[in-house]
């Protein structure tokens, strides 16, 4: 390829950023689906629309999910990309690699597709972007070989996501790396087999930092927490000032709750109680305070980017659950959530959505959990309430 075959394209080499049509470039040297897919770019940035089709449904056996249909709507044009299917590729654990498995894995891409990877999708799989119909089941089956199985698309359990935990974080309060694939082997029907309404996404943070943005981004967040006092250093509190930290300004005063107080003695005080765990204090006297020893997670649900009807942030169902294998506890609460989902959702109606429309009421009563403050986003309107039937003895 030479520069005057993708001059739009070029423009975005010329920053101080690394560019991925840098990238796509050396692809195209040795793969003609590389080289076509840019050319079809450039073309879509001289036309202003896309030049891809409806996706379709394509598949390997025994899966409904994990490749996503990707057409061209100008193959004569660019035979290379006339089908350009995607695969997504359920990722390990934290996103823990040796070489051997990177190298593996690509060696399996470069023989079946455009060699283009997205290391890694908004949902945490490995994207491998590119593949004609007829490699399809011949890649999948090579990947088996070396140890990869497919992720989730279309209206199913999504490829749930963790953060690294324990494998490199301080602060993780719960193992993220084993729940998260104990429940990826335990859900497989749903992971690969789309039987819901719609997508439903699963992200585990250990701690309430949310590394993995499961608040906003998952349909059911698993956030690691404590559930007793937050432990206190008052000598390394006492350093941290002497070395010049206002913590009054910078620690207490910017604390949500107003839960802490730091007196004329230098001592800080924390009112456990009124605590909402939100990590800021944490994090900026990180050995002065540490997270408390009786740990667990709190389960919200409700999360959503916007499609239908814009962004939602997930709402609080239980506040505390202790979080130990076999998981129990959480594998029913998760089987009655998509059952009552399953049943009432509309067709490409999130859960979050469903809950608006039906009511925290509905999904609780459904899901066998009793009303808690923390599900409260704010007092009722309506001084009234009316009793259900059964509720009245």
């Amino acid at each position: 390829m030479t520069e005057s075959d993708t001059p739009l394209l070029d423009e975005l080499e010329s920053g101080p950023w690394p560019s991925f049509v840098t990238e796509m470039k050396r692809a195209a040297e040795d793969k003609p689906a590389a080289k076509d897919l840019l050319l079809q770019l450039e073309r879509s940035y001289v036309d202003r629309i896309g030049h891809w089709k409806h996706g379709g449904i394509v598949g390997v056996k025994g899966y409904g999910g994990g490749v996503i249909g990707r057409y061209s709507d100008l193959p004569e044009e660019f035979p290379a990309v006339a089908e350009f299917h995607t695969f997504r590729v359920n990722q390990p654990s934290g996103w823990f690699y040796n070489t051997q498995k990177l190298r593996e894995l690509c060696d399996v891409w470069d023989k079946h597709g455009s060699g283009l990877t997205n290391m890694h999708g908004a949902t945490g799989d490995i994207i491998l972007l590119g593949a004609p119909t007829a490699a399809l089941q011949p890649c999948f089956d090579d990947l088996a070989e070396v140890g990869f199985d497919l992720g989730g698309s279309g209206s199913d359990m999504r490829t749930p996501s963790c953060c690294v935990g324990p494998g490199r974080c301080e602060w993780a309060c719960i193992d993220t790396l084993e729940l998260l694939y104990d429940l990826t082997m335990t859900y497989q029907d749903q992971l690969h087999r789309p039987m819901f309404p719609y997508k439903s996404k699963m992200k585990i943070s250990g701690c309430p930092n949310d590394c993995v943005a499961a608040i906003p981004r998952s349909d059911i967040a698993i956030i690691g927490a404590w559930r007793d006092r937050i432990r206190v250093d008052q000598a390394e509190v006492a350093a941290y000032a002497q070395a010049g930290l206002d913590i009054a300004g910078e620690v207490v005063a910017l604390c949500p709750t107003a839960c802490m107080t730091y007196d004329a003695a230098g001592r800080l005080t924390i009112t456990d109680a009124e605590c909402n765990r939100c990590m800021h204090c944490i994090n900026v006297l990180p050995k002065a305070l540490r997270p408390g020893v009786e740990r667990g997670a709190t389960i919200l649900v409700g999360g959503k980017a916007p499609i239908v009807h814009g962004a939602l942030l997930s709402w609080v169902i239980v506040p505390f659950m202790k979080i130990e294998p076999p998981y129990t506890e959480l594998k029913e609460l998760l089987d009655n959530i998509w059952a009552w989902w399953d049943e009432n959702g509309r067709m490409r109606e999130r859960l979050g959505e469903l809950i608006n429309r039906l009511g925290m009421r509905s999904f609780l009563k459904a899901v066998g959990l009793k009303p808690l403050p923390q599900m409260i986003k704010a007092p009722r309107a309506n001084p009234y309430y009316f009793w259900d039937p059964e509720e009245v003895k």
